[in-house]
């Protein structure tokens, strides 16, 4: 039993896909993170680079777009035999005003990457004005059915139209995927019309990326139940809605999310262990080059022997592994450290086993294999944040390293500290430290903060600090000569 979890009455957007009691998809959208992939605006070329046969093009962003020479439209509708050789100069001029869309995002200090062929998106079709191509899920059954919507293609689009049938297309008749060709022909000649009347660049279209990834995981699944807090999304949703599912509502007193327990499951997905089995454990420690994920037995023994016990552990973590990968949206390279195991058919099976489990990802995924040392190799395409990324920041008090020093070592450096004023014509240094450090630095009884005051000369006064971590700090020295 299949329920789609929608929190769509705030300003941070959220859904939950749930299979049997179990989440399987987590998608969370923040305002300030949201992706501008997909949008479609009125582009200005500031500047032609032929060196690196690419422009750089004000879409009405703070930063210019980069857009490639293989990327405009009139690259790939010219005819030209030899159009790979021409210089970008060919295709377009400075001050030339055209349609762009936002293929990747910003980061740092560069720019959004853009194409000028743009890609309108439907329940069935890609539809490309000036995409001169045609293609068909890779998920059809048969060559049959790809060449069937091939030739269906060749017959309804221009020359200059572009053409990719989804895979929800590939059930679908002829008159439906025609009567969305018509549609989205329609739109790309409003949005036409919208930039004649505009007099610098800027915004066009809007991709709602939400309410499209919360479609395609409606999509996911022929039974079940959809709910919302949101009348208005209840009402977008509802033409996507087909015989078998059932949208409702929600209403009750509870948050949707605490209500269903996904806010129970956010809490551990942002947690390092993650239990399995039995005791056995995993520990993910995520890094900004890679994800490593260490698997543990714990206090899981199984029944017979040893290796028998390592074994159960690996195939109970790589199904794991795989899930939490998906709902963490890890991304880029993953290293999955299993129990070591003796022999080539073990590993194999545990290969197998994680293969299997990706394949439900919707994410481009490669398994490398086994390294030398009995670690698996993996990559995950990365097309936005992941959730901890989206959820958290680094640690004020750690720096995002996770520890911090000890208050031992805090101690002992206010001590080296304190020597430095030992030649010094002062009569009392007064310091702000935590609990912790004092009593540390202090002994018992004042054992050697007295044996200190003697050695350096000078009286030490302390005032307590509600520092996060153990800390001082040097506050006021006062000389001999100075009353009050």
């Amino acid at each position: 039993m299949y329920k789609l979890i929608i929190n769509a009455n705030s300003r941070e957007k959220r859904f939950a896909l749930v299979k049997n009691g179990e989440v399987e998809k987590l998608y969370i959208e923040q305002p300030d993170q949201q992706s501008l992939v997909g949008n479609i605006y009125l582009g200005t070329v500031e500047k032609v680079i032929p060196g690196m046969n690419a422009a750089f093009v004000n879409f009405g962003e703070e930063i210019s777009g980069f857009l490639q020479k293989d990327k405009l439209a009139s690259y790939i509708l010219s005819d030209d035999e030899n159009k790979t050789n021409r210089s970008i100069s060919s295709y377009v001029h400075q001050g030339e005003k055209f349609l762009v869309q936002v293929e990747k995002d910003a980061s740092g200090t560069k720019g959004a990457r853009l194409t000028g062929v743009i890609e309108l998106q439907g329940e069935n079709l890609i539809y490309m004005p000036q995409g001169k191509y045609i293609a068909v899920s890779k998920k059809a059954d048969s060559p049959e059915v790809r060449n069937k919507w091939k030739d269906f293609a060749s017959q309804v689009k221009t020359p200059e139209e572009g053409l990719i049938f989804r895979t929800e297309s590939l059930n679908q008749t002829e008159e439906t995927i025609m009567h969305e060709l018509e549609e989205q022909r329609r739109r790309y000649a409003q949005m036409k019309k919208t930039i004649s009347t505009m007099k610098k660049s800027g915004i066009v279209h809007t991709r709602d990326y939400f309410f499209e990834q919360a479609v395609t995981a409606l999509l996911s699944f022929a039974n079940g139940e959809v709910i919302t807090d949101c009348l208005d999304f209840k009402k977008s949703m509802e033409r996507h809605i087909t015989e078998g599912i059932e949208i409702k509502l929600y209403n009750g007193k509870d948050h949707i999310f605490s209500f269903y327990k996904i806010e129970q499951e956010i809490e551990r997905l942002l947690k390092r262990i993650v239990w399995l089995e039995k005791g056995a454990y995993m520990v993910i420690d995520q890094g900004e080059a890679l994800t490593m994920i260490d698997v543990n037995t714990g206090k899981f023994s199984g029944k017979t022997d040893l290796r028998d016990t390592i074994m159960k552990t690996n195939m109970n973590a790589a199904v794991e592994a795989a899930r939490q990968i998906r709902l963490r949206d890890l991304a880029g390279i993953i290293l999955i450290d299993f129990i070591d195991m003796k022999a080539d058919s073990e590993r194999s099976k545990v290969l197998k086993l994680i293969q299997n489990e990706l394949t439900q990802d919707e994410r481009r995924t490669r398994v490398i294999g086994f390294t030398e040392l009995g670690i698996l190799q993996l990559t995950r395409k990365k097309t936005k944040q992941s959730l901890a990324e989206t959820l958290t920041e680094k640690c004020w008090t750690c720096g995002g390293t996770g520890q911090v020093l000890s208050t031992e070592s805090v101690a002992y450096t206010l001590e080296r500290a304190l020597w430095e004023y030992k030649h010094s014509d002062y009569e009392e240094i007064h310091v702000a430290a935590t609990n912790e450090v004092i009593h540390t630095f202090s002994g018992e009884a004042d054992i050697h903060k007295l044996r200190l005051e003697k050695a350096l000369g000078f009286t030490i006064k302390f005032s307590v600090s509600d520092a996060g971590k153990p800390f001082y700090e040097i506050l006021k020295v006062r000389a001999s000569t100075e009353h009050g």
